[in-house]
């Protein structure tokens, strides 16, 4: 019976691989560059990224919001701020419309734009068409393989599916059948000695295994943005009978409303003052005449350790307010918040980042040295085949 799960094993391993092979390369080498975008970016582009001189007092956020959109196409809108606590840092607003039925990068981006701008003096020190950005085509290679969301994001959704099944039924394989001191060797070391052929065997078996539990985490957080009903059913079976969060509305005003100005101020003033111990703070513009304002405080590089807000658009009015610390969350809405930070290694901070950038070498060479593994074990049997005909069992 064992031997029956082991040849099984085998022949999902061999065959899964080989079909998900490049698919794998491409999710894992794209993946090991995203790892440090953000100091990446800052390090290429640091008159983006950076004021001039840093000022006494920052100008309001009305005023910096309209400066940005100034600077945009004519007719777009700003849609999000992000500001950073460090003093020295510009605020990025974005704006960006998708269309998930296109079949390519560059039509599912329909627009896609950055204003970087000094908040003392509202200077714009850079207009960015993201679009273009090598960063953001990295991003969609990993996420959608240039394809869009219909068919590239169902790709490498399914490819991570057959990824998690290599790394089990690789374990499986991995496992020897009879345990001995020079088999226990083999599965922890690389036999730096041996022929080119062991040695890619041993690279294969021996890093697979190191990289197999930061890889399913990768693989089990991919899942979870890919397959919606796995989002819902783990988030809906860890939550239990925690209540369910309620969708924040705006409040639409009988009269005309004219203080637009006056509420982005004061939303802009609060996420200020709440950046004194954090990271950054973001602001999203509400989108329909029901939607609010979606602010973000972020405590750290950990972008599910933070405090949510809404307000409401008309009248300023705080309409929902929770923490990552409130203990009322449910385990499936507090594992969801932390799928983007389990998925990129943030979660324990640098050290997890450098786990993760390894694991991802790793899972690139995976599908190389496991055909290598395939052609030398194919051109091996044609051999035995031959001497049985040259050399006949009764002679």
């Amino acid at each position: 019976m064992k031997l029956k799960f082991r040849k099984i094993a085998y022949q999902l391993h061999l065959w899964l691989g080989l079909t998900s092979g490049l698919i794998v390369v491409i999710m894992a080498a794209t993946g090991c560059i995203l790892v440090f975008e953000k100091e990446l970016k800052q390090w290429v582009h640091p008159e983006r990224y950076f004021v001039e001189v840093i000022g006494k007092k920052k100008l309001p956020l009305s005023e910096l919001s309209s400066k940005a959109e100034k600077a945009l196409p004519e007719g777009l809108k700003i849609k999000r701020v992000v500001m950073s606590s460090d003093p020295s840092q510009t605020y990025v607003f974005r704006t960006l419309k998708m269309d998930n039925d296109a079949l390519t990068y560059w039509g599912t981006y329909l627009y896609y734009y950055r204003v970087y701008m000094d908040p003392y003096t509202g200077k714009v020190q850079a207009v960015e068409d993201a679009k273009k950005d090598f960063f953001e085509i990295v991003l969609d290679l990993h996420r959608r393989l240039l394809l869009g969301e219909k068919i590239g994001k169902t790709i490498t959704g399914y490819s991570t599916l057959i990824m998690t099944i290599i790394l089990f039924s690789g374990l499986v394989i991995w496992y020897p059948r009879k345990m001995s001191k020079s088999m226990l060797k083999g599965m922890f070391f690389i036999k730096i000695s041996a022929n080119w052929k062991r040695i890619n065997y041993d690279v294969h078996n021996v890093l697979g295994f190191y990289a197999v539990i930061p890889l399913l985490i990768i693989s089990y957080s991919a899942m979870i943005w890919s397959f919606e009903d796995v989002d819902k059913w783990m988030k809906k079976t860890l939550n239990g009978s925690a209540p369910t969060e309620q969708k924040a509305k705006s409040k639409i005003p009988a009269e005309e409303f004219s203080d637009q100005k006056n509420i982005l101020d004061m939303i802009g003033n609060k996420m200020e003052k709440g950046l004194t111990d954090k990271e950054s703070a973001l602001i999203n513009f509400p989108r329909t005449e029901e939607g609010t304002y979606y602010a973000e405080l972020t405590y750290d590089n950990r972008l599910y350790r933070n405090d949510q807000y809404n307000f409401d658009q008309y009248s300023g009015e705080m309409v929902k307010h929770q923490s990552y610390k409130d203990k009322n969350i449910g385990y499936g809405t507090a594992l969801r918040e932390r799928n983007y930070d389990l998925h990129t290694g943030s979660i324990f901070g640098m050290t997890s980042r450098i786990i993760y950038f390894l694991a991802g070498i790793i899972a690139a060479s995976l599908p190389i040295t496991g055909f290598i593994i395939y052609l030398n074990r194919k051109k091996k049997k044609p051999k035995h085949k031959k001497n049985k005909v040259v050399f006949p069992s009764h002679h």
